[in-house]
């Protein structure tokens, strides 16, 4: 990691306070024999406590939520066409406006997360199968996706 004291710059406009006051992923960060890691705050600041041979690693939630967010963003950039055409049409409205604004909340993504709640999409993505897998130094090791429909089907 960078000796910086700022978790980073994501040019979101977000202060480093508002980076660094949660976790946005409680209850989805597991070890790598698969014990889940709990959210701690040391100092005003999160931090997932990762089990490790009896003891608790705490490591900044910031340095993990930034690998993922990472990652999100690079798979929703993959398909972000399509998502957009399903959202519209899961709501029901294809207007340029609507359009216009699910476009920029995908844009904003980091943002919104920083501001929203966990506890509304956490246990969502937990039920789905979305697992962040780290080391006790609290590096990302990997992430796990939920499964795209017919994708653990047999080869044909």
């Amino acid at each position: 990691m960078a000796d910086d004291s700022r978790p980073y710059d994501n040019g979101t406009g977000l202060s480093e306070e508002a980076l660094t006051r949660k976790a946005l992923f409680p209850g989805l960060v597991y070890n790598e024999q698969g014990q889940p890691a709990e959210v701690a705050y040391i100092g005003g600041v999160a931090h997932y406590a990762i089990p490790d041979d009896g003891f608790l690693r705490h490591v900044e939630a910031w340095a993990v939520d930034r690998v993922v967010i990472a990652a999100l963003k690079e798979q929703i950039a993959s398909v972000k066409d399509d998502l957009v055409l399903a959202i519209l049409q899961m709501l029901g409205k294809e207007d340029i406006f609507t359009k216009a604004a699910v476009e920029a909340s995908i844009r904003n993504l980091e943002h919104n997360l920083a501001h929203g709640d966990p506890n509304q999409w956490a246990p969502w993505l937990k039920l789905m199968g979305f697992r962040i897998v780290v080391n006790v130094h609290g590096e990302v090791v990997e992430i796990i996706f939920p499964g795209q429909p017919g994708e653990d089907e047999g080869d044909e």
